[in-house]
């Protein structure tokens, strides 16, 4: 199979395509014949020598891709070869094949073509699991959501406006703040000229909001913090403004407020099995509706990937980057 690999830690320029062993199919495995694969912020990581795969996974760089299953391990029932499908992955995405447990196999929503399939299982699984299982996000609530016109962003907008929840979030162009609009964000933020806090006062008579959803880390600690309200949930799913802060209990104790650090990456094929059957149940449904939908900026040819991750290291998207094959 063909799949890109990073020859050293570094730049978008260390990723290069070779050829590799085709993996077999494990007990409770299938094989899909990749058509797409989507891109996340930890693949950057990943290539930067910062986020290593968990052990037992693929050192090859890709956590979601779609395709067609072409080879079925051992105590598999109800998947078929030919079968086309969407899949979580630890690793190996970035591959013409690639091995899945087959309870990370997520059949394609209808009226989602198998390409922008690719789209869907890191952002949708990251965000269901986080805001509606963890946070316990409902109808009702207001939500914070950081980088609204990215991946995971754009797919929490409409969650949550789905789901009856209030949505301001923040976003560092007029673009991407009109893209975060249409969406269905109540309240967009200019970050680069205004202070969330203030507007997230401003926009709840002073309450503050039910749930944060941060990718920023030590950056915004406290200033998340101070933007919760009472019984609120701060969850925190990245580190791009850095890994240490000085938090104050006093102003959790005050507010009742929860701080949860979570990683969808390294969680158990048990616990992501769960999960994608959630998404079955709950969020699919959505998708085939239209209420939610993957969005995607662009797609380039796998061989094209240095490009792919100097877009996504730009950060001028919205939406989802996909590599095809």
């Amino acid at each position: 199979m063909r799949a890109v690999v990073a020859t050293e830690p570094g730049g978008p320029e260390v990723l290069t395509v070779t050829d590799l062993p085709d993996p077999e199919p494990g007990e409770g495995e299938v094989v899909l014949d990749v058509v797409a694969a989507g891109l996340n912020r930890a693949d950057l990581l990943q290539r930067q020598g910062f986020y290593p795969p968990p052990p037992g996974a693929s050192e090859v760089i890709g956590m979601e891709v779609s395709g067609r299953v072409s080879a079925v391990g051992e105590g598999v029932s109800g998947i078929e070869v030919g079968d086309e499908a969407c899949a979580l992955l630890a690793g190996g995405g970035y591959a013409t094949k690639v091995a899945v447990p087959a309870g990370q196999l997520l059949p394609v929503p209808p009226g989602v073509d198998l390409v922008t399939a690719a789209a869907l299982p890191e952002v949708a699984a990251t965000v269901y699991s986080n805001l509606v299982l963890t946070a316990g996000m409902r109808n009702g609530d207001t939500l914070l959501v950081h980088g609204g016109a990215g991946g995971i962003g754009s797919f929490a907008i409409q969650l949550a406006v789905a789901s009856g929840v209030r949505v301001i979030t923040t976003a560092g162009t007029a673009e991407k703040r009109a893209f975060c609009r249409d969406l269905g964000a109540d309240v967009v933020v200019d970050y680069h000229e205004e202070d969330f806090v203030e507007v997230v006062r401003e926009g709840t008579d002073g309450a503050g909001v039910d749930v944060v959803l941060d990718n920023m880390g030590a950056k915004y600690l406290m200033r998340n913090v101070e933007a919760l309200a009472l019984d609120g949930r701060l969850v925190v799913i990245g580190m791009q403004g850095g890994t240490k802060a000085e938090l104050d209990l006093n102003a959790l104790l005050r507010k009742r407020a929860g701080v949860i650090a979570t990683n969808l990456r390294g969680r158990s094929v048990a616990e992501k099995t769960e999960i994608c059957a959630g998404l079955v149940k709950d969020v699919w449904p959505l998708v085939a509706a239209g209420t939610v939908r993957p969005i995607v900026e662009g797609t380039f040819p796998l061989e094209q990937a240095v490009d792919a991750h100097r877009l996504m290291t730009e950060g001028s998207h919205t939406g989802k980057i996909l590599l095809t094959t």
